[in-house]
């Protein structure tokens, strides 16, 4: 984490280098800054086509062997199984609830002025089916085609029904059929980190050209991106203790007292990952039955991130307003499901590596291109922090919803207590 939280550094550094010497020259009309732009220019497409190269790959691997090994853990128990469902049912719901807040707040407060210069020179959205064509279009006659032209709703169906079907074969077939898979999900990350790498130049080459279109109103734009973000992240915080307390039928006082110092911890790593110690020590408190939170908790920071589902709805419609793209309620549907199941099969890595594996497909499947996605992500470091304080509120909500006691239980804090006693 620490390496990857010191490339962020640098990378938002790269923006910050770029915007200013753009915005140093913004208006002036000079041999100097023409020639500075048709260097950078090229410099930062290329970048950003090699980190767009490794998408279809590593979301057609995440999802074949994120079905696989969620339909083993669900199979291993009653206890998996519930909080499977769960996972899925909150998904949509939280995405569902993004959707709905980031187009609300985009209407109240729009992008500020100067902001559709985050667009790439010429950039041109994927072609996307709508309506009644979209429908006809959602079952892939050709899954390669789909491949090739970055067609993610359809690509994303097929890797859904190959990893369920997968995981219905048998045994000597299933395992090296996962192998391979986990083998292109594992190379196309190294990919990624390479690019990665040259992150601080490419997003300063792109920073350069937006600072030299907007000027110093960059800073608001990004400003005015990343409160939209951690508000949609904050969001689904807040909501989760309504949820507790409805389905989960324990005071809201009482979840925050438990929950406060694992979102203190979530805090300062910025990883689930490394909360999962204290989450599992806030089960006492949370007055789970015995055992549940054990199974539910490592499941849940594994593959259940539903701030994280949230925040890349809110990206792509920010993304999707921000080139002047109406969206229709087809569009916000497809935004959902894509961006839930993308997120139910992504792997747990910092938000620098999966963040083009996760907004994309949710961009192209409704449209939108992926030229802004680069300077996005030198701001991600502050989003992020929102994200995983999100994401552990909410794996606490599932492990006492599922692992609520019932009536004559013994709860996770009276069996510690027993424990003393005798």
């Amino acid at each position: 984490m620490g390496r990857w939280n010191t490339l962020s550094t640098r990378i938002l550094l790269g923006l910050v280098v770029g915007l200013a010497c753009g915005a140093a020259l913004s208006g002036r009309a000079s041999t100097t800054l023409d020639l500075l732009e048709a260097v950078a220019a090229p410099i930062g497409q290329l970048w950003l086509d090699a980190l767009t190269m490794t998408v279809v790959p590593l979301v057609f691997g995440l999802l074949v062997t994120g079905v696989g090994s969620a339909t083993s853990s669900a199979a291993a128990g009653g206890v998996a199984a519930r909080a499977m469902l769960w996972f899925v049912v909150l998904l949509i719901a939280a995405c569902a609830l993004s959707a709905s807040l980031t187009t609300v707040v985009l209407a109240w407060v729009p992008i500020p002025v100067g902001g559709d210069a985050f667009n790439a020179a010429g950039s041109t959205p994927p072609v996307v089916a709508h309506g009644g064509a979209w429908f006809s279009g959602l079952i892939p006659a050709n899954p390669i085609k789909a491949a090739a032209e970055m067609s993610m709703a359809p690509l994303v169906v097929f890797a859904l029904f190959f990893g369920f079907a997968a995981s219905r074969i048998e045994t000597r077939l299933r395992d090296p059929l996962m192998t391979v898979f986990e083998a292109v999900v594992a190379t196309m990350l190294v990919i990624v980190r390479w690019v990665l790498l040259a992150g601080p130049l490419g997003v300063m080459a792109l920073g350069f050209g937006v600072g030299a279109k907007m000027g110093l109103g960059a800073a608001g734009a990004l400003a005015h991106y990343v409160a939209v973000v951690v508000a949609a992240c904050l969001a689904i915080t807040l909501a989760a203790y309504g949820l507790v307390a409805v389905a989960g039928r324990i005071s809201p006082v009482t979840f925050f007292k438990a929950a406060l110092p694992v979102q203190v911890v979530a805090l300062g790593t910025q990883s689930s990952l490394a909360c999962l110690p204290t989450m599992i020590a806030a089960t006492g408190a949370l007055k789970t039955s015995p055992g549940s939170a054990e199974v539910v908790l490592p499941l849940s920071v594994s593959i259940f991130r539903a701030a994280s589902a949230a925040a890349n709805v809110s990206v792509a419609i920010y993304l999707a307003h921000l080139h002047g793209i109406a969206l229709s309620p087809t569009d916000l549907i497809v935004a959902i499901l894509v961006a839930a199941a993308v997120s139910l099969a992504a792997v747990g890595l910092p938000a620098q590596v999966s963040f083009f594996a996760t907004i994309g497909p949710v961009c192209l499947a409704m449209g939108v291109p992926l030229d802004a996605l680069p300077v996005l992500l030198a701001v991600e470091t502050v989003p992020d922090i929102f994200r995983t304080l999100g994401n552990v509120t909410t794996d606490l909500v599932v492990a006492r919803i599922v692992g609520r006691p019932r009536r004559g239980a013994q709860t996770h804090a009276d069996a510690h207590q027993g424990v003393r006693v005798a």
